[in-house]
C-alpha cells in the first residue's frame, strides 16, 4: 500500500468506530500523535484512548489530499451532530506503518458544540 492508501485506511478504521484494534496493523508501535487536545507517544496509548472514547456518529468528507514521499496530508470536513468543522491531518509513513500524525483543527468549535 502507498502512504496515501495507509492514511485513508486509518480514516476508514477510525471513523467506523468499530474493531479499533485494526489500527495496530497500520500504526508503528512508537507512533507520535500530536493534536490540539491530546498527544501520545505509542500506538498502544493512542488506540486505548480512542477505544475509551470512540468516535460515535462522526463522519468525514475528504476535501483535498496531498502526498509527497512518505508524507500525506488529508484535509477534510469533520461532522457529528451539532458540529461541522474542517480538519487537517499530516501523516508520516515508513515501511507500511504510520509513524507520526499531526492533527490540526479549531478547538473552539468543539467547546461550542457542547453548549
Amino acid at each position: 500500500m502507498t502512504p496515501i492508501d495507509i492514511a485513508l485506511r486509518y480514516m476508514e478504521i477510525f471513523f467506523s468506530g468499530k474493531d479499533l484494534d485494526r489500527l495496530y496493523e497500520i500504526l508503528a508501535d512508537d507512533l507520535e500523535f500530536n493534536g490540539p487536545l491530546a498527544t501520545f507517544d505509542s500506538a498502544h496509548d493512542y488506540i486505548s484512548s480512542v477505544k475509551a472514547d470512540p468516535p460515535v456518529l462522526c463522519k468525514f468528507r475528504l476535501l483535498k489530499t496531498f502526498e509527497e514521499g512518505s508524507f500525506v496530508n488529508l484535509v477534510y470536513e469533520f461532522s457529528k451532530p451539532g458540529l461541522l468543522t474542517e480538519m487537517s491531518q499530516l501523516f508520516e509513513v515508513h515501511e507500511g506503518k504510520i509513524t507520526r500524525v499531526k492533527l490540526i483543527f479549531d478547538t473552539a468549535q468543539f467547546s461550542e458544540s457542547t453548549k
